[in-house]
């Protein structure tokens, strides 16, 4: 793909690559942060976010919302597609799923700063929002709000 040796572990980036059949199995990919010494927010947003009831075996849906602070390193976002996308055949309750990507995003990447928001769909007439951060925002991050609305039904 490149002659950059700093781009020689990125295996997925570049070529057709298979969706994994879970997310144990997907390998999240990281390059370097070009700006490692300037604190800012990077979002990555997925509106259709897909994953299983690990009970009735029925879809569930997401919107989510990842925002960190790089340190060293950036996910590389085709690996976190796929990542996300290994999901879809994945039973795991809401909570789960989303402290679950949240974590595996912090080992990898050891950000500054990481805040993970789930809103998922209703199912059952009840909507479940999962939120995490790994702490308090760095001093002088501008960290919008997530664009995502609180569940009004129709009301």
């Amino acid at each position: 793909m490149t002659d950059n040796p700093i781009y020689d572990n990125i295996d997925q980036l570049g070529q057709q690559t298979a969706l994994p059949h879970s997310p144990e199995e997907a390998v999240l990919e990281r390059v370097p942060n070009p700006h490692p010494d300037t604190d800012y927010l990077a979002r990555f947003t997925a509106p259709e976010f897909t994953s299983l009831c690990p009970v009735t075996g029925q879809p569930d849906f997401a919107h989510l919302v990842i925002d960190y602070a790089p340190g060293d390193w950036l996910v590389e976002s085709k690996s976190l597609k796929l990542y996300l996308s290994a999901f879809r055949n994945h039973g795991a309750f809401h909570e789960d799923c989303t402290i679950a990507i949240a974590k595996r995003l912090e080992d990898l990447l050891a950000p500054k700063w990481l805040r993970m928001a789930g809103y998922w769909y209703p199912r059952g007439g009840i909507p479940i929002d999962v939120f995490w951060q790994t702490g308090e925002p760095l001093k002088g991050l501008w960290v919008p709000e997530t664009g995502v609305a609180p569940y009004r039904g129709r009301g």
